[in-house]
């Protein structure tokens, strides 16, 4: 088996040029860099330097063995430095999922006053409480639930879907459908508007139309992107209509890059959880959790 050191070794003597300079940086002696270096050339069966009187010369075979380890090994020092900071800065480290909207539009400003080191990954709910059942999340900002052993669920905030457009769009039309019930009438117009969705299922304006037309929207969206921060930019400086969370739009709405349009007959809801597995996360973590949650 190679020892890491042996790479390590190899790395400084590429980086300095001497025996010596490799000696100095990674503090051993040089008998030892040369030890090092005799047995990675032995255990490949290359030579990977020429030795010259006052340098170290890599050979042909050197260079490309300097190419297929270097992002690796700079990959493994980042991870060792990570933990050594981790490790003297008396900081638990905390593994978080959530939606990276989430994350931009309500966490991103505050998890700097929180006592720990965090690791976040994005994505959906679906894929991240995978993880988190595989023990490689310690809580995810989960948009549902479902009945797991062990895993609890604790509310955090109440989205509301609302409809949403450039603040400078003419929308009279479609207000004075609403104003007189004209349900049908409003629904016809938005369907003849340029829509921004998600995802292709259309799965959070399915919502707000079942909620308000009682029937599965009609509509073809121009454009499908996932991610609702792209999506809501697009629109402030162009045009075309979404159905997004109130916590999202807030800013912009504030702002006058959009208008609210409509938040329909009957508010389409959805309730926003922390998650985690009661097993791993300590009491410690789970309660530091809650607080950077419940700020918002």
């Amino acid at each position: 088996m190679v020892n890491l050191e042996w790479y390590r070794t190899f790395k400084a003597i590429y980086h300095t040029g001497t025996l010596t300079g490799a000696a100095q940086e990674l503090l051993i002696s040089q008998p030892n860099v040369s030890q090092h270096l005799s047995a990675l050339e032995a255990h490949i069966g290359k030579q990977l330097f020429e030795r010259k009187p006052r340098r170290m010369v890599p050979t042909d075979y050197g260079k490309l063995f300097y190419t297929q380890i270097i992002e690796a090994m700079d990959k493994l020092e980042q991870v060792e430095s990570e933990f050594r900071y981790i490790r003297s800065s008396n900081l638990p480290l905390t593994c978080i999922g959530a939606p990276k909207e989430f994350f931009y539009t309500l966490l991103s400003s505050e998890i700097g006053k929180a006592p720990a080191n965090f690791v976040f990954e994005f994505g959906l709910t679906k894929n991240l409480m995978e993880k988190l059942g595989k023990g490689k999340l310690y809580f995810v900002i989960a948009t549902h639930c479902t009945d797991e052993k062990d895993i609890v669920y604790e509310p955090i905030r109440e989205e509301r879907f609302v409809l949403v457009a450039n603040y400078n769009m003419d929308t009279d039309e479609f207000d004075h459908y609403i104003a007189n019930g004209e349900c049908d009438k409003a629904e016809r117009w938005l369907c003849e508007q340029n829509w921004y969705a998600y995802s292709s299922d259309l799965a959070i304006i399915r919502r707000f139309w079942l909620e308000n037309f009682r029937k599965r929207p009609a509509i073809k969206p121009r454009f499908i992107i996932p991610d609702f921060n792209s999506i809501l930019k697009g629109i402030s400086i162009g045009n075309g209509l979404t159905i997004a969370s109130d916590y999202l739009v807030k800013e912009l709405i504030e702002q006058k890059q959009l208008k609210e349009i409509w938040t329909g007959h009957k508010p389409a809801t959805n309730t926003i959880y922390l998650t985690y597995d009661k097993n791993r996360a300590t009491t410690a973590q789970i309660e530091m959790v809650r607080k950077l949650v419940q700020k918002q």
